[in-house]
């Protein structure tokens, strides 16, 4: 019989006060158990949101996995549903309770890749041996390393960010001492439900290519959005051209899409929950977009993308080699800007065929 001296409080499945998996499966204690895996190294990871930045951290996970294989990862957000739950041992919500327990931990590595001041003050809180990313010092940013440096700088100052040519995923790995080797997104992906869209889709599409439009981009920038009947004709092209384009959106593009789809012609399914929109998105082969938290989504699932960008520096976007980027051919003089200096927004230069063009050539 198991004595409470002998419960491995250093395993990686250890679960506090509920059973650890092996023992769910298998029935096993720490007594005769195979499965016990003393932590390496226990590791924090503040990422907060939004939602597209969550996702597109989660590269670091297959690096840390691989640097340190038996490590504890803790990982504190606003999205915990948009998480990968079999990659991670502690998914936080960002909560006070979540706080209260993590400054009464300890962890060899904490790392903190967002600026928002409560998340710089929590990393200079917490006890960790080591630390990287962003800090708090005297009311301002400060650098938890040299390394974080550079990303703060380009934060600061447009002129630095327009000539940056490192992408984001390079940049946070840069931050934590890692060369990025092209470690690919994790998300939380339901497959009942996309086995439920699938099923959907296999009727409708009748084995025609999917191809998800995503006709919204967020209330921040609005100069992203693009005018109606440019998506109208999008569709309609893709269609004749003997794809099955779908409509997509949350529910600030509800209305619209309903519109949309009744003009066009074309299949909109409604807007979900976000664990169904994933599971939706997932039975796409395209995904056209702006860069919005679709275009993380996408990425994450490995889809094909066309990606419209006006606004942000294009050497920020890592598409893995499945997707181009489509912008202005004049470029666009409104850097990060929600409003536009000209009288039409540069958005509304590019043509939906050249749209199109992008998904057929991704067809090859």
């Amino acid at each position: 019989m198991i004595q409470h001296e002998d419960v491995k409080f250093d395993c990686r499945h250890f679960k506090g006060a509920i059973p650890c998996k092996p023992n769910k499966l298998h029935g096993v204690d720490c007594v005769n158990c195979s499965f016990y895996q003393p932590i390496s190294k226990r590791i924090l990871i503040i990422k907060l949101g939004a939602l597209g930045d969550v996702i597109r951290s989660t590269p670091l996970l297959e690096k840390l996995r691989a640097t340190h294989p038996n490590a504890h990862i803790t990982w504190l957000t606003l999205s915990p549903a948009i998480l990968p739950q079999d990659q991670i041992e502690e998914i936080l919500p960002m909560s006070f309770i979540s706080i209260f327990n993590l400054e009464h931990s300890k962890f060899d590595i904490v790392i903190n890749l967002d600026k928002d001041k409560e998340a710089c003050l929590l990393l200079k809180m917490i006890d960790a041996k080591e630390k990287y990313g962003y800090s708090w010092d005297n009311g301002h940013l400060a650098p938890a390393n040299p390394e974080a440096k550079h990303k703060l700088l380009t934060g600061y100052f447009d002129h630095l960010s327009k000539v940056n040519t490192k992408n984001y995923i390079r940049e946070i790995f840069e931050i934590c001492g890692f060369e990025f080797n092209q470690e690919d997104y994790q998300i939380n992906l339901n497959h009942n439900l996309s086995a439920k869209w699938e099923n959907e889709f296999s009727s409708f599409a009748a084995g025609k290519r999917i191809v998800g439009l995503n006709t919204g981009c967020g209330p921040r920038w609005n100069t992203r959005l693009w005018k109606d009947e440019k998506w109208i004709e999008t569709a309609k092209q893709l269609k004749a051209l003997g794809y099955f384009p779908v409509f997509l959106g949350g529910e600030l593009e509800h209305e619209k899409n309903i519109r949309l789809s009744e003009t066009a012609g074309v299949y909109y399914p409604g807007h979900f929950s976000l664990e169904e929109f994933i599971a939706l998105t997932n039975n796409c082969e395209f995904i056209i977009t702006q860069v919005t938290m679709m275009m993380h989504i996408a990425t994450a699932l490995k889809k094909k993308m066309v990606l419209v960008n006006t606004i942000f520096n294009p050497h920020e976007f890592e598409l893995y080699g499945r997707g181009v980027i489509i912008g202005p051919e004049k470029g666009c003089d409104c850097y990060f800007g929600n409003t536009c200096i000209h009288e039409e927004p540069c958005m509304q230069s590019i043509e939906p065929a050249t749209l199109v063009k992008a998904v057929q050539d991704l067809s090859h």
